[in-house]
């Protein structure tokens, strides 16, 4: 069976998914926002991973796929769950106990930053370059303009819960380098992201029941119900329905595109829908991630440079 080629320039249907797969994503932030108002962290985090399963293993049996039985695919669904899901989908609901949805987004968007200091050191192929290293330094200083000094000073609930986003993130970027085995594994990314959740959900829903005792707990709204569906159906299995497709189609380098769109969504969603306002600072610090992003990123920089030295060498060829 032929695979169908990856879209080095992307298509407007690559575009509409991936604008489609920042929206899922963004809304993740929104719908946590909803829910952690009415329920513990753990009980949202466990009825997130635990939905998202069964919806995987669903599509994995439509698709006539099954689940690898080796016990090295399962050891790395066990190590890709703690760093993908346990410990960042833990972290965010926490911090969004105490931050704002928008902000929690912003500071969730260093997850590239984390990547690739992560990379340089524990891989041989993806070294840090003084272009990378500078997009690392401009952004980690948007991050300390986000937080501000004299924040820091206090150290309160909300700057722990902005080191629980940026934990979260760290986590991120340990898992985008631990989840380069599954290649060399063979399994399949579909067959992947089902087995990771379902390992969540092994771990997660016996530390639920036991800490946060859910069926003590007042019953919740329907808004709040609606937004766990929405998690676990909507931001976990569908979205990796769509990152994979869309993976296949335009490759890894457009996908990691959504890193830019997803602050937006989630910002837009946050102010529309729950009302919320960022200061001055965390626009300024947005900024700054989205520059140390671009730097990162290098086809915005390479795409300057070219048309600077066409500009500078066309002249010469016309004399």
């Amino acid at each position: 069976m032929t695979q169908a080629p990856i879209h080095k320039t992307m298509t407007a249907s690559d575009w509409a998914l991936l604008i489609a797969l920042s929206v899922v994503w963004g809304g993740s932030f929104l719908f946590v926002g909803i829910a952690v108002k009415e329920l513990p962290p753990l009980t949202i985090v466990a009825s997130r991973v635990g939905m998202g399963a069964v919806a995987l293993l669903a599509v994995l049996r439509l698709m006539g796929l099954q689940l690898p039985r080796t016990r090295q695919a399962w050891a790395a669904f066990l190590g890709m769950s703690i760093l993908n899901n346990v410990i960042p989908f833990t972290l965010i609901v926490w911090g969004q106990s105490h931050i704002a949805s928008g902000l929690a987004s912003i500071l969730n968007a260093t997850t590239p930053l984390f990547t690739v200091i992560v990379a340089h050191y524990l891989t041989a192929d993806e070294h840090l370059t003084g272009q990378k290293f500078a997009g690392v330094l401009v952004g980690f200083f948007g991050v300390a303009v986000m937080i501000g000094a004299a924040a820091m000073a206090a150290w309160d609930t909300s700057i722990l819960a902005q080191l629980a986003i940026l934990g979260a993130a760290l986590s991120y970027g340990f898992s985008g380098v631990f989840g380069r085995r599954f290649k060399t594994l063979g399994i399949p990314p579909l067959a992947t992201a089902a087995g990771q959740v379902t390992v969540s959900s092994a771990l997660l829903l016996p530390v639920a029941l036991i800490v946060d005792r859910p069926w003590t707990l007042g019953l919740p709204s329907t808004e709040a119900i609606l937004s766990l569906a929405a998690l676990g159906l909507v931001s976990t299995a569908f979205a990796y329905l769509i990152f994979f497709r869309l993976l296949a189609r335009a490759g890894a380098t457009n996908v990691g595109l959504v890193t830019f769109l997803i602050p937006v969504s989630a910002i837009l969603l946050g102010v529309l829908v729950l009302g919320e306002t960022l200061a001055a600072r965390h626009v300024a610090g947005m900024a700054l991630i989205g520059a140390g992003l671009i730097l990162i990123d290098g086809r915005a920089v390479s795409a300057l440079n070219a048309r600077f030295t066409g500009k500078r060498l066309a002249p010469r060829g016309n004399g």
